[in-house]
């Protein structure tokens, strides 16, 4: 277990950790796209209280919950392995990147619209190329946050202006002078 993360495949060519972050890529993608457990996840992110009655144990968002909990589990594995060292603060205050990769990614914080590929792994690579801009440019360490939030709050805000319009556009407009009548 303590090799996961060094080890190498296909000749020494690709680090392990990149081989499971694509296969869990293309499992997420298959489960949310491909099956009723995925469409149960989405239709469960888009209310806000739990289902009542008989169908409650057909909710999307346990399982999501449990499989959250082994993809947490997993990185944690992974990082341990690569650092060699278990710290409590590790992954402090990292939930709030997640958000934002997912938001990047195309996913509404309102609910039950997004995509694991590319969306989510794009906007996580996103989020990460602005970490990594940061730190090249010698940003104030106190001041990269700040600047990543703002970042993301614009994405937020086009997000909800892309969305409204989007209603917007959705709706039809029926005019007086196409009825024929006179106004």
């Amino acid at each position: 277990m303590t090799r996961i993360g060094s080890e190498r495949l296909f000749d020494g060519s690709v680090p392990l950790p990149i081989v499971l972050f694509a296969l869990v890529v293309v499992c997420a993608a298959v489960l949310l796209r491909r099956t009723a457990l995925g469409r149960q996840i989405y239709a469960s992110a888009t209310t806000s209280r739990p289902p009542k009655g008989r169908r409650q144990h057909r909710s999307g968002a346990g399982t999501a919950f449990v499989v959250c909990g082994l993809l947490a589990a997993l990185g944690g594995f992974i990082s341990v392995s690569q650092l060699g060292i278990v710290n409590a603060g590790f992954g402090k205050d990292r939930e709030f990147d997640a958000i934002a990769a997912a938001v990047l990614g195309g996913t509404s914080l309102f609910g039950g619209i997004g995509s694991v590929f590319p969306g989510t792994v794009l906007g996580a690579i996103l989020i990460q190329m602005v970490t990594i801009g940061l730190v090249s440019a010698q940003v104030d360490l106190y001041l990269q946050p700040l600047v990543a939030a703002a970042i993301i709050f614009a994405a937020v805000l086009l997000d909800s202006l892309r969305t409204r319009q989007l209603a917007t556009l959705s709706r039809r407009r029926i005019r007086v002078e196409e009825l024929g009548g006179d106004s």
